[in-house]
């Protein structure tokens, strides 16, 4: 099944990318330009609907995103936005393709195609989101950070860079050219965005014990010289290497995996946005 909106597209440009040393999160300015910052003092606050073990419909997550962020306009309208937005979980088998994506990366019948099929606002081309991979939307409006897509993007990279460091001593890498996040020549990460009114949603997809078979149906990205790879494939391949996070994780559980996984991205999230998280029940687990 394909399913075309009628959303107002726009296209996110790729950019040259920087030293992720060089990312940096400027707290105080932030801060300045908050007329209405009346909580968490130092950090921007930030509710968390954590659905990380839940395997969420992609267009049931899609239209909450929507709702959200037109929530979000109309309080900045009253003057009343007090916190961001965090959604983690995973997704049911689905492929997904930005507003500029080519059907030429399609690599199945899109009449018929393997899973449900989604042509969406953000930037970006084709992607499959599945089992086993972390996905986190951030709806954040940029005008308490830093109104720069450049920074935005480089941004959700560096909390991916940070947790593949910290927990499986995994050394990813930006590519000059191109968004996301690698090890190699091998794609662990995929990210795109939209932003509306400074106000961002859609997010970034991480691959932990993704079955990654259905990305052989597909163009990943648009991007045909180079793989798409997994934190548990690169555990396996890197079990007798010299790296102690490779060792000490080669005989963990999918189960444990996602966990450590889940905790790290959450973690390094609030480092890099200068965020405190406020755990909130999910409207999509509760209906």
């Amino acid at each position: 099944m394909v399913v075309f909106t009628n959303s107002m597209f726009c296209s996110i440009p790729t950019w040259k990318l920087g030293n992720p040393s060089k990312i940096k999160h400027n707290s105080s300015t932030a801060i300045l330009k908050s007329p209405t910052l009346t909580r968490c003092q130092a950090k921007r606050c930030c509710d968390c609907y954590d659905m990380y073990k839940e395997l969420v419909p992609y267009a049931k997550a899609w239209s909450w995103q929507k709702t959200i962020v037109d929530e979000r306009k109309a309080q900045i309208e009253r003057d009343e936005d007090l916190a961001d937005t965090l959604i983690v979980l995973q997704h049911q088998p689905v492929y997904t393709l930005g507003t500029g994506s080519s059907e030429e990366n399609i690599l199945f019948d899109v009449k018929n195609a393997p899973f449900e099929l989604y042509r969406t606002e953000r930037g970006g081309e084709v992607t499959y989101h599945g089992p086993g991979q972390l996905v986190m939307y951030p709806i954040i409006n940029l005008r308490y950070h830093e109104m720069d897509l450049h920074w935005y993007l480089r941004s959700l990279e560096e909390v991916i860079i940070r947790v593949l460091s910290s927990s499986f001593s995994i050394e990813a890498s930006r590519i000059d050219g191109l968004t996301g996040v690698w090890v190699g020549g091998r794609k662990l990460a995929a990210i795109g965005i939209r932003v509306s009114h400074w106000v961002t949603y859609h997010g970034l997809a991480l691959n932990v014990t993704t079955d990654l078979s259905p990305f052989q149906q597909i163009v990943p990205c648009g991007i045909r010289d180079r793989q798409v790879g997994s934190i548990k494939g690169l555990l396996r391949e890197h079990s007798h290497s010299n790296g102690r996070g490779t060792e000490n994780h080669q005989d963990i559980n999918d189960v444990q995996l996602i966990d450590i996984t889940h905790k790290s991205l959450v973690k390094e999230f609030c480092e890099v946005f200068q965020v405190d998280l406020q755990c909130k029940p999910s409207p999509l687990l509760i209906s």
